[in-house]
């Protein structure tokens, strides 16, 4: 029988495919340092995954301030307040959050013969669904944004904290400004993948009632045809002006605003900071129905400041 043709091209492919298989079978010793250059590239993108934040949930808002801090910040008349007063009062009324491990909430209100003084605090822990973007610095972002909304000044003087100084204003005024970021705003705050654009926005999942002035008509800021003007910060010191604080949590700054409104004038008194992964708003205003009789900025900052002060310490433990 004739033998069949020899194909070279045949051949070469069994060559191919017996020196590829011995190949495999001895690759762990006859190449090692590529294969640990693969494996060492894989560890290293493993290893530069962003850190998760510090805080995973977070605390009852209404619950984090102390109770003296609240009371000292909501002088009345003088006039004693019984158990149930005192408890609807300093007990404060926390704001309608969708996910209370993202978000929450809590406002307090003073009312006295002269007006009203209001009291919110926001806290939100900011999560990164970016594995090359830890939480803290997804925070920072935020942060940062709202730093340049409140338009405070580049390097901003720092001052150390003060004590809170006796009250040396009236308690005066009521009711709740569209540029406050007082309760009573937001949207909502979710805990899926979508609340990474609202928590760039900054956004509150919260219900609130919107404030009275003494007289009961509406606020400012749910009368659309109020007159309502901020006034440059002339009227404030070196000292008392918005800035950057550098003693407390990992970022901060403090924003004041005098507003006039066919109402009266009110102060507010804003201060952010974050730590960690937390950015908690803390927010004082206190309104005159006499518009001769302006807020002290002193006073509401030095207790706004206390009281933040106090919320480091306590996120912190």
């Amino acid at each position: 029988m004739p033998r069949k043709p020899f194909v070279p091209g045949a051949a070469l492919v069994v060559a191919a495919a017996l020196t590829a298989g011995l190949t495999a079978c001895t690759g762990g010793s006859g190449s090692d340092g590529d294969e640990g250059d693969a494996k060492s590239g894989g560890t290293s993108t493993s290893s530069q995954a962003a850190e998760p934040g510090r805080y995973q949930t977070l605390p009852e808002a209404c619950g984090l301030p102390g109770g003296a801090t609240v009371r000292g910040m909501l002088p009345g008349d003088g006039q004693d307040l019984s158990d149930t007063e005192a408890k609807k009062i300093y007990g404060g009324q926390p704001d309608l959050t969708y996910d209370t491990d993202r978000r929450v909430g809590c406002h307090w209100t003073r009312e006295s013969t002269a007006g009203t003084r209001h009291l919110s605090l926001d806290i939100q822990r900011v999560v990164s669904y970016d594995a090359a973007v830890s939480d803290d610095d997804k925070a920072q972002g935020i942060y940062d944004s709202k730093e340049q909304a409140a338009e405070i000044p580049p390097g901003g003087g720092s001052s150390s904290p003060t004590t809170p100084s006796p009250s040396a204003t009236p308690d005066t005024g009521n009711g709740k400004d569209a540029e406050t970021g007082g309760a009573g705003k937001g949207t909502g705050a979710t805990t899926n993948s979508s609340t990474e654009e609202k928590d760039a926005e900054g956004e509150k999942g919260v219900e609130g009632a919107q404030g009275k002035t003494p007289s009961g008509s509406p606020s400012a800021a749910s009368d659309p045809s109020a007159d309502v003007s901020a006034e440059p910060s002339a009227d404030l010191s070196d000292s008392t002006a918005p800035r950057v604080l550098d003693d407390l949590g990992d970022a901060a700054f403090l924003n004041d605003k005098l507003v006039t409104a066919d109402s009266g004038v009110h102060r507010d008194v804003t201060v952010v900071f974050r730590t960690s992964n937390v950015i908690v708003t803390l927010t004082y205003d206190q309104w005159s129905t006499d518009k001769t009789m302006l807020p002290e900025s002193q006073e509401l900052q030095d207790k706004a400041r206390s009281m933040a002060g106090e919320l480091s310490e306590r996120l912190s433990e």
